[in-house]
């Protein structure tokens, strides 16, 4: 017996009367050509009135068009119970507040502890069939709101709306010193750096990167936390942007504070001293995705979902206050 994700339907509007069922699965449902496909192969995958039918026949203004996909499993991602932080659940989406430290995805060398994990096995205690599909994705030491489709449909509308550059995201960072002017936008493309692959870079060949930062609160002038708006999406973009202009994330130690390129601590002035302080005092870079705004799928509204700054910023934070 084949288990299926719960139906995604369609109403036939007047417009629509006598137009190919094709049409409306495309055109009106959004469906892609690749799930069409899979949809076609399904013995329910699609359904006008409760009828499985070909894709060739017109509609009439009134029909319920379905579409069914079949339950898949992770199996190849391992079980693993974790305390979740579940911000918005519903039987199409997972949106979670992600941990600093926790990695999103199973990869070579890190098969167990990560957000996956704690997932799929959150989803079998329910007695549910998920396949895990992050939306998009976190640095491991970043934390904040992270977006999980549970069925194949909705990962694609989402994806395609972060294509299209609809989906807002919105970031806070801690950063050295204070940018000036206190609002503004960063547009430098960014690829790797052919002497170290795993860092990106700022460099004229690179893909085109826009980042909007704009300062929520200096610290006599030493740091700032700084709101950040993704215009892109690309690998370690807010922190590559933010060491680009000389304000680099606290506690980063891949795109570290210039004044790290001094020799030796004896050769560091009292201003550096001080900026190797500030990176001491938190485990890793102070980034936290805060906010996620985008079109819900099945909804057809704008849906925003936030996560609170995690207690290792707040601290620092409260550590900045009292030096201020």
């Amino acid at each position: 017996m084949e288990l299926y994700y719960p139906p995604i339907s369609y109403r036939v509007s007047e417009i629509d009367d006598g137009v190919l069922l094709k049409t409306v699965l495309q055109k009106r449902m959004g469906v892609s050509r690749k799930l069409l496909s899979r949809l076609k192969m399904t013995e329910q995958g699609i359904m006008l009135n409760g009828i499985r039918v070909y894709i060739s026949v017109k509609v009439s203004a009134g029909d319920l068009v379905e579409i069914r996909m079949e339950q898949e499993r992770s199996d190849d991602i391992l079980p693993q119970p974790m305390d979740l932080d579940i911000l918005y659940e519903d039987e199409f989406l997972l949106v979670v507040n992600k941990a600093p430290g926790t990695i999103v995805h199973p990869t070579h060398g890190h098969y167990t502890n990560t957000l996956a994990n704690g997932v799929v096995h959150y989803w079998q205690e329910q007695g549910l069939n998920y396949r895990f599909r992050a939306i998009h994705r976190l640095d491991q030491d970043t934390s904040g709101v992270l977006a999980i489709a549970k069925n194949p449909y909705i990962h694609q509308h989402i994806s395609e709306q972060m294509i299209a550059g609809t989906v807002d995201k919105r970031y806070v960072a801690l950063v050295h010193g204070v940018p000036n002017p206190d609002a503004g936008d960063i547009d430098g493309p960014i690829d790797r750096d052919p002497l170290e692959p795993h860092r990106r870079m700022v460099t004229p060949n690179g893909y085109s990167s826009l980042t909007r930062y704009k300062v929520r609160e200096p610290y006599n002038g030493k740091a700032a936390l700084v709101e950040l708006k993704l215009e892109t999406g690309r690998t370690h973009q807010i922190r590559v942007h933010m060491s680009s202009i000389s304000h680099p994330l606290i506690g980063d130690k891949m795109y570290r504070h210039p004044l790290y390129e001094r020799e030796s601590v004896d050769q560091m002035d009292k201003e550096a001293l001080a900026i190797i302080s500030l990176d001491e005092s938190i485990n890793r870079q102070a980034l936290h995705a805060e906010s996620l705004t985008f079109v819900h799928p099945i909804v057809s509204e704008n849906m925003t979902f936030s996560a609170p700054i995690p207690e290792d910023m707040l601290q620092l934070l409260e550590h900045l206050k009292e030096d201020n």
